[in-house]
């Protein structure tokens, strides 16, 4: 099936594959766009998208003058016909079409009245814009893992001393800076696997040899494993932190992750954190949600230039990721501790599930809209 994006509202939407015989077809190819809207009207309505050429194109509504969009088919595949479903006030709109290979086509003006006023559109979002927050996030990571790496060593010195105490305190810190680095993931590659993986899919379980990193060590720490036999674990992770550190100067984070995951690092924070899947003994799945709450306010950060112009809602998303920080904070004990997510209260538990959920919701459309979209 075809995403099919309606950017007025900043909402990403899978359509069915069938339309109306009366809603008008619009043709799409390499030399045409947009030929077949004969009756512009205001109001909710269904296009036909048909392409009738030889290769995949992305179609969009827009403001001709502007550039700003109202819906987008992406992918609409050869000889193919799929729906682009609307909500149209007053103003002026053209059919962009974006061929593979090919420079994008700006069909025939369409001028619309006697309607609402139109709902705000998206001004798209370039990969030209996107060069300085990608620039201004590598340096956080790059920064981020300086850190990583002088915790790690932290942590390792004090394995091999033997203090299990200073070993647990300094597990905590040096997890913590991983899990603020949340939209640099698929950057890392394999060495997300190896630092901060889980023992899903291992046949072994917690004595698979491929359990390794954070979570293989905190398993140790909390559950008495001999501190000398754990020296070989913990020398281990700062190697492969150090070597991350390395590599990570060559990598690059995609345009369209840097968006995806402001949403996505607190979607798994639902998933992973606030259920305790992650604990391996350490009860400190609400001190990893705070970090991942780090981690998004990083990302909204960089984007923030490009965020302000085009999502109305922006603020709302500040106002939920403060009331969500503030939840979580109210789990951390005056020593310092953290409440583990099975000894939350009855209403404690409800309050986070609901604040995380709220603020999930909120970042989602940025996903949408930051997406780097060609115009030419």
């Amino acid at each position: 099936m075809v995403a099919v994006v309606v950017v007025a509202v900043a909402a990403v939407a899978l359509w069915p594959e069938d339309a109306a015989a009366t809603d008008p077809e619009i043709t799409v190819s390499r030399s045409a766009c947009g030929t077949g809207w004969a009756d512009p009207r205001p109001g909710p309505q269904t296009f036909r998208l048909h392409n009738v050429g030889s290769v995949t194109a992305e179609v969009d509504l827009i403001d001709p003058a502007t550039g700003v969009i109202y819906g987008e088919v992406e992918g609409l595949g050869a000889q193919t016909t799929r729906p682009l479903r609307v909500t149209l006030g007053n103003g002026a709109y053209a059919f962009r079409c974006l061929p593979e290979d090919s420079s994008a086509i700006v069909g025939p003006v369409a001028t619309v009245r006697g309607g609402a006023e139109r709902s705000p559109g998206v001004a798209p979002v370039t990969r030209n814009d996107l060069l300085e927050p990608l620039k201004k996030y590598h340096e956080h990571v790059t920064a981020g893992l300086g850190e990583l790496v002088a915790n790690t060593g932290t942590l390792k010195d004090a394995v091999h001393r033997g203090d299990r105490a200073a070993s647990r305190a300094a597990w905590l810190t040096a997890h913590l800076a991983y899990e603020r680095l949340g939209a640099a993931y698929d950057a890392f590659g394999d060495s997300d696997g190896a630092l901060n993986g889980t023992t899903d899919g291992l046949p072994g379980g917690a004595a698979d040899p491929g359990f390794t990193g954070f979570h293989r060590l905190e398993s140790g720490l909390w559950h008495d494993e001999d501190l000398g036999a754990l020296g070989a674990v913990a020398d281990q992770l700062d190697t492969d932190a150090r070597a991350l550190r390395q590599s990570f100067g060559d990598s690059q984070v995609d345009g369209n992750d840097l968006a995806l995951r402001a949403h996505e690092i607190m979607e798994n924070t639902l998933q992973f954190e606030l259920t305790g899947r992650t604990d391996y003994g350490s009860g400190t799945n609400l001190a990893t949600a705070r970090a991942n709450l780090d981690g998004t306010r990083a990302v909204l950060d960089v984007l923030r230039p490009l965020l302000a112009p085009r999502y109305p809602g922006l603020s709302t998303v500040d106002s939920w990721l403060d009331r969500t920080q503030s939840a979580l904070d109210g789990a951390r004990k005056p020593d310092g501790s953290w409440t583990p997510v099975g000894q939350l209260g009855e209403k404690q538990r409800r309050k986070l599930n609901g604040d995380v959920s709220e603020l999930t919701e909120q970042l989602a459309p940025i996903a949408a809209i930051a997406e780097p979209r060609r115009v030419s």
